[in-house]
Formats: C-alpha cells, structure tokens, sequence
C-alpha cells in the first residue's frame, strides 16, 4: 500500500454502521416504541404489585434516553440496585435498574409503617435483607416486559440477583458497546417518589411490536402474598451475631507488657453485662453464662420493639 492510498483510509462512521445494520434506530421510532412499552408498565404493575404488596404504587412514564448501554448503565448512579436479565427468543441481555430510596420506603411500609408517615430515605447502598426482599419487585417488572413483547415460547425471563451500583463490574473493554435505550418510570410510594429503568439494546427494540392488549400475560395468575414472602425472606438470611463484652481498666504501660496465659478480669463482678449487635447495631443487653463446655448469653433486654430489631438488622 503507497503512502497516497494509506492517507485515503478513514474509520468507518460507528453510528452510521450501526444504523445499516439495525443496531441504531431513529429518535421518533425508538421513542414511539418506549412510549408503547411505559404505557404497558402503567397499565399493569401498579396491580401486579398491589397483589405481592397490598400497597398502592403509582407508576408512570418518565421518558426514554438514548446511547451505549455502558453509558447509561453509569448515568443511572451508584445508589441504585441493578439487575442482568435475559428472556429467551427476544433479548439475551437487558437491565433493569431501580432507585433505592423507594426500596427503602417499600420495606419499612412491609414492616408495618404507614406509606404516608414514611419520611423520603436518602440514596444509599441496600443491606443483603433488604435486596432479598427487593428481589420480587424486579421479578414483576421483568415480567411486565415478557407480558408487553409477547416473546416466541412463553418462556419465563432469566432475573439475575440485583446488586448496588457501586458492586457492578466495570465492563469488559475487549466487547464494544452497543447503543440501546432507557425507558424511565416514576415508581412512587406515599410521598416517596423514585425511578426504575428498563435499558434494552436498540437492537432488539426496533424489531419488537409492543403487545398493548390487557388480555396478554397471566396477571390473574399472580397469587403470592408479599408479607409471607418477605417473614421466608427474613428467616432464610443468615445474620452474623457480635457479643461485647467491658473488661477492667489497665494502665496503656500494662496493657503494652500482656502475654499469653495473661488473664483480664471482666468489668462486672456479678452478672457480666453483654452487649449483642448485628452489622454494627445493638440489639440486646445479655448477661453473661456457661451451659455444660459452652460459654453462653442470655438475653435480658432489647434496644427497641421487634419492628425496631428488624429495621436495625436489615439497614
């Protein structure tokens, strides 16, 4: 290759590509499809969540954005939990991502406080309980996309286990991005208004025809009683347990000169006093026992009522 022909090389245009090869459609198709798939979310999750909830949740569309994946991906913070989601002869791999402040305010309604006294909760990353309980809400809102695009097999969608945003992997730099779209929805609760995001490649979005009909999916079928769910979810997790317990005071130069086989008498000299927490937080004041080889506590007070405890251990 002469020098003159190398200088009439140039980098193919990537959008253009793309839209020759249907990875990129225009702002008026894609957005008409989006509008479509909102319009599904409005119509049905409001009651497939009331029958998992028993609580009323306004949704409604909020817009589309447009770009690479990656990017909206990042766009969305570190204060939201994300899911991969697959549904078989449609899309290999969707997302869904949605606001934490509204997860927070959706599990204190579940542990008995009234929507409307909710106070709005800051952003933040979600405890491994509160995730577990957030798990169904991304389970409706992936089958609301199986019930709006009527995919070829009736197969189920593939939810993966959310995560904070702050958790997710940066994205492999060796796979090249692809443009796809967020359908953003007002997600609110009480006075606690959020955002839950849909990001589909475009792709798969410009080959979809948006099934709006209100006797498609198995909304009917949809039985499971969020209370129960959430009481099996608690039970299930495994809570790490802490006892601390007040030794006697040593001088910084006694302390400095311990050695093994060296004993340090307990601060109480009759029932020793132990403080018991979980992920930082104190539960129960215990005193301190043996029952046969085994040390032992026994719990004589709490820090708060049960729904106190339960709040306590799944922030």
């Amino acid at each position: 290759m002469t020098p003159s022909t190398e200088s009439n090389v140039y980098a193919f245009d990537r959008k253009l590509l793309a839209r020759m090869t249907g990875a990129l459609g225009d702002d008026k198709t894609i957005g008409r499809t989006a509008l479509e798939l909102g319009h599904v979310f409005s119509e049905r999750l409001p009651d497939m969540l009331k029958q998992e909830t028993g609580r009323d949740i306004a949704i409604g569309y909020a817009g589309v954005k447009m770009g690479l994946r990656n990017e909206l991906i990042a766009d969305l913070g570190q204060a939201v939990l994300l899911s991969d989601v697959s549904l078989r002869n449609w899309c290999a791999d969707f997302h869904i991502g949605c606001d934490s402040p509204v997860l927070i305010a959706l599990v204190e309604a579940l542990l008995g406080a009234e929507p409307t006294d909710i106070e709005e909760p800051l952003p933040r990353a979600l405890s491994k309980i509160e995730i577990d309980v957030a798990v169904p809400v991304f389970e409706r809102i992936a089958e609301a996309v199986r019930m709006a695009v009527d995919a070829p097999g009736g197969f189920e969608p593939v939810v993966g286990r959310p995560h904070n945003g702050a958790e997710r992997l940066p994205p492999d730099p060796a796979l090249e991005d692809v443009y796809a779209a967020s359908i953003d929805m007002t997600f609110g609760l009480g006075p606690v208004l959020s955002t839950f995001s849909v990001i589909i490649p475009q792709s798969v979005l410009l080959k979809t025809q948006i099934v709006l009909s209100s006797n498609a999916g198995r909304n009917e079928s949809m039985k499971t009683d969020w209370s129960e769910q959430l009481e099996e979810q608690i039970r299930r997790s495994a809570v790490t347990l802490e006892a601390r317990i007040q030794l006697e005071s040593l001088t910084l130069d006694t302390i400095s000169r311990l050695q093994p086989g060296d004993v340090i008498p307990f601060h109480d000299g009759q029932d020793v006093r132990v403080e018991v927490n979980a992920n930082g937080r104190d539960l129960y004041v215990c005193e301190f026992g043996r029952s046969g080889s085994r040390y032992t506590v026994r719990v004589k007070d709490t820090h708060g009522s049960e729904q106190d405890i339960l709040r306590h251990i799944m922030s």
